[in-house]
């Protein structure tokens, strides 16, 4: 894309199409219309820049990056408009249907209760009948229950006792039984086989044998008697041979199991316990003599040890089996008696269910009841408590259904706005914004009649935070804040006066806001960590030029990387917070950004409006004339944005309660009652607020009356703001305006009376405000700014009509009226269209054909030396003196300047077009260690011999070091500034213009200066020829002076008479021949005058203009003085030689002048001004020395009485010399004064061009 040429209509089209065919549109045709708009307001604002740039001077690229920046702007702010119109209606609505359903309701519950009420007594009897009922079931039923728990207690003491004996049988059998099932275990161990091999042994051992007898025993089976086998004849008892009989039984081992261990004879028992005493009977010992053997051994040892505990047991089981026996018997009856009780239970149990039942239903009859009383007394709250705002939000409501439907239209007007004009000043915003409104409704599409960016786009809360962290409170400033707040791109203010910069720093205070400039050293490192952490960046003070470093910056080239949004910035990546915001600011008052710059930031003039700066200066004159009253009024604006803000905050929650509660509101008791407390708390800060704007009404009632004052004062400021469209160097900041201001009231004279003390307010401020300017203005511009001044001061009180001013600075426009020119030759062309054009204004209808009809009556009017002091003939006697200038512009135009005069001195005070002669004693006395010094120079001037000899003055001689700037000085003047600043001394840099590439450092330089830091005695004096390149922020915070020669004779001989040496006493009265020597230096005063003053004729003057200054005036009254001192007689020759050839002479190169020049020296250094007391210096004798000897009173107060503006017959010319002069300077003067009123007094403009 070429971003220079411009797109065709087509293409304009084409792209608005293609961008919006996606967004909703109510008909396809609005659609269209809003394409068609996109490319109206892309064209008409490229018309309006031309017309921006051919009247203001001020340049604006239209690109096509602003038509793609004006749809995208559309785009997001129509769905974010949308969304938040949409859903704050459905709140509206939702908390209308809530109180509406809440109104339904009321009616409805109140029959509910009445029916209720009944039915719930009803239920209260039957419920207690039932309780009666219950009440004796009850006690019957805890009768059987009382029997039934002692039987039950008694038949669980018998169960415990049996249990007891059970347990204490079971506890001594528990000894018996491990061996029995011990030896059940080893007998399980034996085999058929191990039973063989017992029973094969021929010759079994003792053990084996032992346990055979004793199972022998056990089994009842008899012994054989054999033979002793150990001799004799005795007899004795055998078991073996019966034991192998029992082995080979195939029963033997299940005999053994099953062995009838309970009921064991007690004989056998008695057999048995020799052998389970014998140590050889241990299971161990048998138990190496045979495996069966042991088995066996193990086995008869259990029988024993069962029987003799079973022997002790035995008793304890039959008392066991009596009391199972006794416990078997209570149960039965007690079952009995249990089944009685189950029957008396489930008859309770019936009644008790219908109980609950009745208790259930007789509940929810009086939850019911008691929820509609509640409901009743919650709908009154929620009645009682919104009710006042149903119609409000029923009107709220419509309103925003409105709204959403002229979104379409005016958020396509917000968009344009945004995205083309925040460089444009208001008046230009206005009538564009009054053609695309008119074209909108042409088009159909929905949109406000009176369209308002604040009414579409503002926050009246935000708003008034806004103002109150100092944010001009004039729509102009609020649409800027609005537009910063709502573009896609970082905002570039373009902020003269300092007002965004000042509004920034306060809002983003409590942000940590980072304050960098562009030549700050670590500039890039401070920006790097703010946008990582997210804190906001003011960058001030730039030039016409941005770091190409910050480019993706300005372009939010924001990319993902690793999961986190990041930003390029040089050579480094970095985390971008999305909380970062960047402000960018400049002082300069016209910057040319080229569209390379413009496309990528959002430009916003953010210079003061007159409606703003009036509000401001209010402030400041009622701070210091009231001090309580604008206490009381800034602690009530902040109290109201307080209160606002929360009766905003309590509205939103009470809607947002009500839109979110499910179902019936009136079931939902937390929800009403924080809506009845939230209702409370606004009612009572609605209450304070209404008090708070009570007394802020009659504050303000107070406040108005020194109204005036500001709106006057703010005239004031924007006089000397447009003085910069004539020359560069005359910037003054709004900060100098207002100590300014603060000191005149601190200075003016009392009164009680309001109305007086304002007027001498503005007398003292007026032409204090004059007198500072004055010694900053070139000659040229002094009554340039009075009259300006003058215009500016009537036409804001409606004394003079717009209309009539234009037409005195260019002589109207177009043709005039249809009227025959008179045939008389004082009567030009120029003259007569002038005269033609000036018929079609109301207050002059009719005089063209007046000054056609009796030209000879306005012809003595022309002929006079004076016609603007002359009566005009009737009926234009009544014309006032600004409508004269408009008739001398037209058949008189050399003689506008001096009717200026004239208007200003009659209007304002003769001291208005008197400026005070140059003091620097008293521009010193204004600056500070921290405030600069600048002449301002002319061709000719030279103000270091001054400053020189001021410096002597202050002892300062010895300590005032100058240099003077031009390629690689920079460096040796930083060092010198930098010594001065510690050591006091003075710096002067001289031909600051010389320089142009080291002013950004020198702007630094100065910025960095702390009053804190630096010596008091330090001064940084300037000297610089106009340039348009020296720092804005240098210029508007420093004493600026001309020390150029005043206009006219009078003024120029004042300040003759004031400078050195001759303002000194010493010098003035100290010459041995007082007579002579003050005739002379007299007539030398006036011969200085005459030949800096004839340079204003031209050629007619000089043939080559020379730059005769007060170089030459020095040294040639010290010459005066030494020659007067040295001789007797005086020395007229060498006097006349020294001055005419030497002083003056040798600045003359053209042989003419050179004659002229010692002519006009030779009338006044000649014997006759020496002797005589009234000598005349002109032919006409009103220049002529005042009396012998004079003194410095006698003489300034002479020539205090001379004519401010010198007639031609003082340089020895013919009256009408000047008529050329005079013409020129009425051009002059027109241009400047068109070229101001072209800049509309700041931002906007407001009644200042008139």
């Amino acid at each position: 894309i070429d971003w220079f040429s411009e797109w065709p209509s087509d293409a304009l089209k084409s792209v608005a199409s293609q961008f919006l065919k996606d967004v909703e549109m109510e008909k396809e045709g609005t659609r269209d219309a809003c394409i068609d708009m996109c490319m109206v307001f892309h064209q008409s604002v490229r018309r309006l820049a031309d017309k921006f740039f051919a009247n203001q001077g001020r340049f604006y690229y239209v690109t096509p990056t602003s038509y793609l920046e004006l749809i995208g702007t559309y785009k997001t702010l129509l769905a974010d408009k949308r969304k938040s119109v949409s859903t704050l209606n459905k709140r509206y609505e939702s908390g209308l249907a809530q109180i509406f359903e809440a109104e339904d309701q009321v009616s409805v519950m109140k029959v509910e209760l009445i029916e209720l009420q009944p039915v719930l007594a009803k239920t209260v009897i039957e419920t207690d009948e039932i309780l009666v009922v219950v009440d004796k079931e009850t006690k019957d039923a805890n009768k059987v229950r009382e029997v039934v728990a002692k039987d039950e207690e008694y038949a669980a003491g018998r169960a415990a006792e049996a249990k007891a004996i059970k347990d204490e049988c079971e506890g001594e059998l528990a000894v018996a039984i491990p061996m029995l099932e011990a030896a059940m275990a080893a007998l399980n161990t034996l085999t058929k086989g191990d039973v063989t091999e017992v029973k094969a042994m021929k010759n079994p051992p003792g053990g084996v044998k032992l346990v055979m007898e004793a199972v022998c025993i056990l089994k009842g089976i008899k012994c054989e008697m054999i033979k002793d086998p150990a001799g004799g004849l005795k007899k004795v008892q055998d078991y073996w041979g019966p034991s192998q009989k029992l082995l080979s039984d195939s029963n033997f081992l299940p005999s053994l199991h099953s062995y009838d261990k309970d009921n064991m004879d007690p004989a056998i028992v008695e057999k048995i316990k020799p052998y389970v005493a014998m140590p050889e009977f241990e299971p161990d010992v048998i138990k190496k003599a045979s495996k069966a053997a042991y088995g066996l051994c193990c086995w008869v040892r259990a029988m024993e040890a069962y029987d003799r505990v079973a022997k002790v047991v035995a008793p304890k089981k039959a008392k066991l089996a009596e009391a199972e026996a006794e416990y078997t018997e209570l149960m039965v009856g007690l079952n009995e008696k249990r089944a009685k009780l189950k029957e008396v239970e489930d008859k309770l149990a019936a009644l008790n269910a219908k109980l609950e039942e009745m208790m259930t239903k007789k509940a929810k009859l009086e939850f019911d009841v008691d929820m509609c009383e509640k409901k009743l007394v919650r709908a009154e709250k929620l009645i009682g408590g919104l009710g006042g705002e149903k119609e409000r939000w029923k009107q709220v409501a419509a309103d925003l259904a409105t709204d959403y439907t002229n979104l379409t239209g005016d958020v396509l007007l917000c968009s344009g706005y945004i995205a083309y004009l925040g460089a444009f000043t208001l008046p230009y915003r206005e009538e564009v914004l009054k053609e695309w409104v008119a074209l909108c409704e042409e088009k159909k599409i929905p949109c406000t009649n009176a369209f308002k960016l604040s009414a579409v786009l503002g926050e009246p809360v935000k708003i008034r935070d806004w103002t109150i962290d100092g944010l001009p409170n004039d729509s102009f400033s609020i649409d800027n804040a609005i537009v910063m707040s709502k573009s896609r791109r970082w905002p570039l203010i373009i902020d003269p006066q300092g007002q965004g910069n000042k509004w920034i720093r306060n809002m983003e205070k409590k942000n940590s806001l980072c304050v960098v400039k562009l030549t700050d050293g670590d500039f890039i490192r401070k920006l790097e960590n703010c946008i990582q952490f997210g804190t906001p960046v003011l960058l001030e003070n730039v030039g016409e030029e941005l770091d190409p470093t910050i480019e993706p910056l300005l372009l939010k080239s924001i990319f993902k990387q690793g999961g986190a949004m990041c930003l390029r910035l040089g050579d480094s990546t970095i985390e971008y917070h999305d909380k970062f915001r960047f402000y960018i600011t400049t002082k300069l008052r016209n910057p040319h950004y080229l569209p390379e710059t413009a496309v990528k930031v959002t430009l916003l003039n953010f210079m003061i409006t007159l409606d703003g700066l009036s509000d401001q200066l209010l402030g400041v004159v009622v701070a210091k004339e009231r001090p309580d009253l604008e206490e009381a009024k800034n602690n009530l604006v902040v109290q109201s944005a307080q209160n606002k803000k929360k009766l905003k905050e309590i509205e939103d929650k009470i809607l947002e309660v009500l839109s979110s509660s499910e179902g019936n509101i009136l079931e939902d008791e937390s929800a009403i009652t924080i809506i009845s407390d939230a209702k409370i708390v606004s009612n009572d800060i609605a209450k304070a607020q209404e008090e708070a704007d009570a007394t802020e009404k009659e504050i303000d009632l107070a406040r108005m009356g020194y109204k005036p004052s500001g709106e006057y004062t703010a005239v004031l400021f924007f006089t000397i703001s447009d003085l910069a469209e004539i020359e560069p160097m005359y910037q003054y900041s709004l900060t100098w305006f207002v100590n300014l201001f603060v000191a005149s009231i601190a200075a003016a004279e009392a009164s009680e009376n309001v109305s007086t003390r304002l007027e001498h307010i503005k007398d003292h401020f007026t032409y204090s405000l004059y007198c500072n300017i004055c010694r900053s203005l070139f000659e040229k511009d002094k009554l340039l700014f009075a009259f300006l001044l003058c215009s500016r001061i009537m036409g804001a009180q409606g004394r003079i009509d717009a209309t009539e001013w234009l037409f005195l600075l260019t002589g109207g426009l177009g043709s005039g009226v249809d009227v025959a020119k008179p045939d008389r030759e004082w009567v030009t062309s120029k003259c007569w269209n002038e005269l033609t054009r000036l018929s079609k204004l109301d207050a002059f209808k009719g005089i063209a054909e007046h000054v056609a009809s009796k030209h000879q009556m306005w012809k003595v009017v022309y002929d006079h030396d004076s016609p603007h002091t002359q009566t005009f003939p009737d009926p234009w006697t009544s014309l006032d003196e600004f409508q004269k200038l408009l008739v001398m512009r037209c058949i008189r135009p050399d003689k506008v300047v001096p009717a200026v005069y004239e208007f200003v001195s009659c209007n304002m005070d003769v001291r208005y077009v008197t400026p005070p002669p140059f003091n620097l004693s008293a521009c010193y006395d204004d600056s500070a260690a921290t405030i600069p010094l600048i002449f301002v120079l002319s061709a000719g001037s030279d103000p270091m011999a001054g400053l020189l000899q001021f410096a002597e003055e202050k002892d300062m001689s010895m300590r005032i070091n100058y240099i003077s700037l031009g390629q690689g000085q920079g460096p040796k003047a930083a060092a010198m500034i930098k010594e001065g600043l510690s050591a006091g001394n003075w710096v002067v840099l001289q031909n600051c213009h010389l320089a142009p590439s080291w002013m950004q450092a020198l702007d630094r330089i100065c910025e960095e200066f702390n009053a804190e830091t630096a010596n008091p005695d330090f001064r940084l004096w300037m000297t610089a020829y106009p340039s348009p390149i020296f720092p804005v922020t240098i210029l508007q915070n420093s004493v600026k002076m001309t020390n150029e020669p005043p206009k006219g004779i009078r003024a120029n001989m004042t300040r003759s008479l004031q400078m050195e040496p001759i303002g000194n006493a010493s010098f003035f009265d100290g010459c041995s021949k007082p007579k002579h020597f003050k005739a002379m230096l007299f007539g030398l005063c006036f011969f200085h005058a005459n030949v800096q003053e004839r340079r204003k004729f031209g050629p007619l003057g000089w043939n080559i203009p020379y730059g005769f200054d007060d170089g030459d005036l020095r040294i040639s009254v010290q010459q005066l003085r030494m020659f007067i001192d040295e001789n007797d007689e005086l020395p007229l020759a060498a006097l006349r030689y020294a001055t005419g050839e030497c002083n003056y002479g040798g600045r003359v190169t053209d042989d003419k002048d050179r004659i002229l020049l010692n002519a006009l020296l030779e009338k006044c250094y000649c014997s006759e001004i020496a002797e005589s007391s009234h000598y005349r210096l002109t032919e006409s004798g009103l220049y002529h020395t005042p009396c012998e000897a004079p003194t410095m009173e006698q003489l300034t107060g002479y020539i205090r009485g001379l004519p401010i503006l010198p007639m031609p017959e003082a340089f020895g010319m013919h009256a009408n010399a000047d008529i050329t002069k005079d013409q020129a300077d009425t051009g002059i003067m027109c241009n400047s004064l068109l070229l101001m009123t072209q800049s509309g007094g700041g931002g906007g403009g407001g009644g200042a061009e008139a």
